[in-house]
């Protein structure tokens, strides 16, 4: 299959609201009143639209009708909010904005009527359809895009498990309502769905924008998920399988989508996965599932344009090198993060590129000029340092296709992932600390960085902490913190950050803080979840 199916996005999709849901196999038996309309349903256009859901708010584009009825594409957004969820509601990142949901999340005080919880629990759950209609419908036309689309579906399962634990569930479009399945249940549902599709995916490769299949799940797609479950294993079951977690992590390591080490000009390797021109440039190598954005045919106001906006204002570069003019000024840093950089408190109130050299890190790419370190004031933008992570630059010198919406695609999987997995398995399974094989693995996400700090052990908290230097911004935080017990539950206390449950130096959480509620909207619709909301709520 081309990747302009995956690129292009939207003409392919629209044909869904045109004509239902439908066969996609035969003309539909009915007579268009318009005599121009196509009445055939796209099997590759239903396929598409199971990536769509997670880069596109609906079929027409940023200002165009969201697929979630009586929701925005921002309240929905699949990446906005699995980054709030994961990233506002931990010691990585704040908000300053006053938006419905926003405090809740800065101060862990959700309840079942949060609208960006319910948003996000509605943008998986429609992914889900999709997929369901897919396999219902087209069963048997391409074993390939099929395992692809029963892999899509089981990630979409999988960031519920994470989420919101029991859950409704079903693989087949029904007008019944969905009974709710057990967490562990699911688990072993998820494995089970992916070592069956694994065979028949993609073989590894590293892919560019331009090539035929980037933007599509690969076997490392299924490994690396697999990884990422394994770690958290004992979190969802009650079982860990440090063991599985390295050696699937391993597969990926040992693959095609090798650590990205090339620097190009001003910009550094590490800076290069998240420019404009990242599907170009080389630093899709490191690309295992990218999200294809671009700022003329795939317009979003909740992928990575989100990333950048929510986060940077005009005074942050002095190249003035963003490529693109929207500067929302909401998201930074909370001082725990930046201290993972600066763990003596001595972090400059400089420009990125002095607290990079100061870092002497290339993965700090924070703005403290004219800010204050500590969060004291939650609603003011410059209370707390800026994140310039994700920018529209092109490492190239290029210009980007727009000057509102980007192209930077957003590599929902990336390999260095892989690496911190192994990494921080093989610490558990050698009383804590990292064998030599461990270690390596840290040092070279270090390499990258131009980090010299490198040691021949590194213990458990030493990894979390690496993490949060290598991935911050990307949608793991609140997992790694639930799964070191540090978010809620009795060891909360132990590790506090800035406005944690809503004190300005920060309190434990109570333990059904790890887990988001259900939306009351579906407890009310669906009977079968009568007496299945999460405990606390």
């Amino acid at each position: 299959m081309n990747s302009r199916y995956i690129k292009h996005i939207v003409p392919t999709a629209a044909l869904l609201l045109a004509v239902g849901l439908n066969s996609c196999t035969k003309d539909l038996d009915v007579t268009p009143i318009d005599p121009s309309t196509d009445m055939v349903v796209s099997e590759v256009g239903l396929y598409t639209k199971c990536y769509a859901n997670m880069a596109l708010a609906g079929n027409t584009g940023a200002d165009g009708d969201c697929d979630i009825d009586g929701l925005d594409g921002g309240t929905t957004g699949f990446v906005r909010q699995l980054w709030n969820a994961n990233e506002l509601t931990t010691d990585e990142a704040i908000c300053a904005w006053g938006d419905p949901g926003i405090p809740q999340f800065n101060f862990n005080q959700w309840d079942d009527q949060h609208p960006m919880l319910q948003g996000f629990y509605y943008r998986l759950y429609g992914g889900i359809n999709y997929c369901n209609h897919y396999l219902d419908v087209c069963k048997g036309i391409d074993a390939t895009r099929e395992a692809e689309v029963r892999f899509l579906r089981a990630l979409y399962y999988y960031h519920l498990m994470d989420c919101y634990g029991n859950v409704p569930f079903s693989t087949v479009v029904s007008t019944e309502s969905p009974k709710p399945i057990e967490r562990a249940e699911l688990f072993t549902w998820i494995e089970t769905e992916l070592k069956e599709v694994v065979g028949s995916m993609l073989a590894p490769a590293v892919r560019k924008s331009s090539d035929d299949g980037y933007g599509r799940a690969d076997q490392d797609a299924v490994n690396l998920l697999l990884a990422r479950m394994y770690l958290n294993a004992e979190v969802y079951t009650g079982t860990p399988r440090w063991q599985d977690a390295k050696t699937y992590a391993e597969k990926v390591i040992n693959g095609p989508h090798k650590l990205w080490t090339t620097s190009k000009g001003k910009w550094s390797a590490y800076q290069m996965l998240f420019m404009g021109d990242n599907g170009e440039s080389g630093a899709s190598q490191e690309a295992i599932l990218p999200l294809y954005q671009d700022g003329v045919t795939t317009t979003s106001w909740g992928t990575s344009l989100f990333l950048m906006a929510s986060c940077w204002k005009a005074d942050m570069d002095t190249d003035k090198d963003y490529g693109t003019d929207q500067f929302w000024a909401g998201n930074r840093a909370r001082s725990q993060l930046i201290a993972k950089f600066f763990p003596n408190n001595n972090a400059p109130e400089g420009t990125i590129d002095e607290m990079v050299a100061a870092a002497g890190d290339d993965r700090a790419l924070f703005f403290g000029k004219d800010r204050e370190l500590v969060v004291t004031n939650p609603s003011e933008y410059t209370s707390g340092y800026a994140v310039g992570k994700f920018r529209n630059s092109y490492s190239n010198g290029g210009n980007p296709h727009n000057s509102k919406f980007v192209d930077t695609d957003y590599f929902l999987m990336r390999s260095a992932e892989a690496y911190l997995i192994a990494a921080e398995a093989d610490a558990r399974l050698n009383g804590g600390t990292t064998s030599t094989t461990g270690t390596g693995y840290i040092n070279a996400l270090r390499d990258r960085a131009n980090n010299v700090n490198q040691i021949s052990q590194y213990s458990l908290n030493q990894i979390l902490d690496e993490r949060a230097r290598e991935l911050y911004h990307e949608g793991f935080r609140r997992t790694d913190l639930i799964r070191f017990g540090y978010f809620g539950g009795a060891n909360s206390s132990q590790y506090l950050w800035d406005w944690k449950g809503g004190s300005a130096n920060g309190v434990g959480l109570p333990a059904f803080r790890n887990l988001f509620a259900i939306p009351a909207k579906d407890i009310n619709a669906n009977p079968n979840l009568k007496d299945h909301q999460n405990p606390g709520y």
